[in-house]
């Protein structure tokens, strides 16, 4: 989850405010407990944030938004994708939706307090995901968010070098850059690269076929109503989130599918060859819909001999097991089952850089200072060593909670900031804050790593009261937290 500070002065920029979930997510029963940043710190001087911004419709960058926004009380900046992914994320959890959600177009550039803030398009798995040039008196600082470079990208413009060198050339302080392929040599697949693989291998198999993606990756799913348009077959989303993100892709018009979208409950009674279902649980969720079709208990299709599953994903670290009971599972029924991680075709694509990708973004930009985030401590240290053989000058990594200092003098202050987790579990309606060694003792994995506090000037940002202080959340927010567990100040504002 992410959830970033930029200090200018005395004022405050965050970008993005995620969520994540508890370890054994595929093998919880009904929905896990969701974790999220602990906002106390700046939540009790929420007066001096000027703004949120989300850099794109992922729920570790947006999902914390309706659960923490009424303790922020600050305008909210999204794309039309990701402010209409929010709208719905917002009402599913009947919670308002932030006021005011000011929409913003790639491109735009807006004053948001003493800072100014460019929105730089880039490539990743979601719709109008955008890296942010954010510009004060002094200082410029390239964000990149989430990305790759995608030279066939199904959704979006590719990756353009003119452009981002017409960056670098105006100087840029820092870069604060994704990490999480870093350790991964060479380049990452283009999603142009598995629409073709998807639209060769669904064109050969006969009887029903499923295929099962993130349900984010709304190119992913455009590629699929393009091969349901090569070869004759209707088109059906099964799982809510699916759903919202494609029904908003099309609002927002960043989706256009070949063929018509079928509502689901009409699958069951289509002539096997002519049905192509996209699904969500490629994690071996339970409950999810791709479990529910191996335990035939979906309400609207069954599968069985004849027919094919395709999981167009890869599979996260600690899924492993799940996953492979979901696969024996469909097999047991006489199905066919195609994995991206098992077969030489390109299936699957990542949406983050790999060592190549990195190393053209640092030579093209040329920072000052590069400022890895987004991956265990392996990873960071990796993108830093990519920056390095690229001849930026300084890099800086560090844990949690650390305030990076980047003008006039580089430098880092180590856990400067508290910080720590809030866990909800939703079908008890609780709330509580997850103990120091619950977190030290947990280890990290590549979606749960670290993210900062970062200042753009030289000013040190005040801390505030100590850090003992429990002004963040409001009593009514905090009714049911277990009060009694200690708040973990050892570790980051910005967990990922």
């Amino acid at each position: 989850m992410n959830m970033n500070l930029f200090s200018h002065g005395d004022r405050y920029l965050m970008v993005d405010c995620g969520i994540t979930f508890e370890q054994g997510l595929a093998d919880s029963q009904g929905r896990p407990a969701i974790q999220m940043p602990d906002p106390t710190f700046i939540a009790s001087q929420r007066d001096s944030l000027d703004g949120l911004i989300i850099t794109h419709a992922h729920e570790d960058h947006f999902g914390a938004v309706p659960y923490l926004w009424q303790e922020l009380q600050c305008p909210v900046y999204a794309t039309p994708f990701a402010a209409a992914v929010l709208r719905k994320k917002a009402a599913w959890r009947r919670a308002p939706p932030p006021e005011p959600l000011i929409e913003v177009m790639p491109g735009d550039t807006h004053v948001i307090g003493q800072f100014s803030v460019t929105w730089l398009p880039i490539t990743h798995s979601t719709p109008e995901t955008c890296a942010l040039l954010i510009e004060t008196d002094d200082c410029r600082i390239l964000h990149t968010a989430d990305w790759k470079i995608d030279t066939r990208p199904v959704i979006g413009s590719g990756w353009s070098p003119s452009q981002w060198k017409a960056i670098g050339d105006k100087g840029i302080d820092a870069v604060i850059c994704d990490s999480t392929n870093a350790t991964k040599p060479g380049r990452s697949p283009t999603e142009g690269e598995v629409g073709d693989a998807l639209v060769k291998l669904i064109t050969s198999l006969k009887g029903r076929v499923v295929v099962a993606c993130f349900a984010s990756n709304v190119a992913r799913v455009q590629s699929i109503f393009r091969a349901a348009y090569v070869s004759d077959r209707r088109v059906g989303l099964l799982g809510r989130s699916l759903d919202i993100m494609v029904r908003s892709a099309k609002n927002a018009g960043v989706f256009e599918p070949k063929v018509p979208i079928i509502e689901a409950e009409h699958l069951g009674y289509l002539p096997e060859e002519e049905v192509l279902a996209v699904a969500t649980g490629t994690q071996g969720e339970i409950g999810a819909a791709l479990h529910r079709l191996m335990m035939d208990t979906h309400p609207h299709m069954s599968l069985g001999e004849g027919d094919t599953v395709i999981f167009s994903s890869k599979t996260i670290p600690g899924n492993e097991e799940a996953v492979h009971r979901l696969i024996t599972g469909l097999k047991d029924r006489g199905v066919s089952v195609i994995h991206a991680d098992e077969v030489s075709a390109t299936l699957h694509a990542s949406g983050h850089p790999c060592e190549d990708e990195l190393a053209d973004l640092y030579e093209v930009i040329k920072p000052s200072v590069c400022i890895p985030v987004h991956g265990e401590q392996r990873h960071m240290k990796a993108n830093a060593n990519v920056a390095q053989r690229c001849g930026v000058p300084l890099t800086l990594t560090g844990q949690n909670g650390d305030l990076f200092y980047i003008s006039p003098s580089p430098g880092v202050r180590r856990r400067w900031a508290p910080a720590g987790r809030l866990q909800v579990d939703e079908r008890a309606k609780n709330w509580r804050r997850l103990p120091v060694r619950a977190l030290s003792q947990r280890e990290p994995s590549a979606k749960d790593s670290p993210q900062r506090e970062r200042a753009l000037s030289g000013k040190e940002p005040s801390a505030g009261k100590s850090p003992q202080r429990e002004r963040a959340l409001s009593d009514e927010a905090l009714k049911t937290i277990n009060s009694s567990r200690e708040v973990a100040l050892g570790f980051s504002l910005h967990l990922r």
